[in-house]
């Protein structure tokens, strides 16, 4: 059971994994592996959302 984020996304960076504080910005959705995991495989969204692999990495 994995996403697709997690499984076609790439390594996942630091970036992504860390949840931003108060007062930063927030993180960016990849809303291409979001609409797939929607369609393909519902829970593997949840998958994506914690492993922080569903995030894009930082420019």
């Amino acid at each position: 059971m994995t996403g697709c984020a997690t499984v076609f996304g790439g390594p996942v960076s630091a970036h992504q994994k860390t949840k931003p504080g108060p007062g930063q910005q927030q993180r960016e959705i990849r809303v291409g592996a979001l609409i797939a995991d929607i369609l393909l495989f519902l829970p593997g969204t949840i998958v994506d959302f914690a492993t922080g692999a569903i995030y894009k990495p930082k420019q």
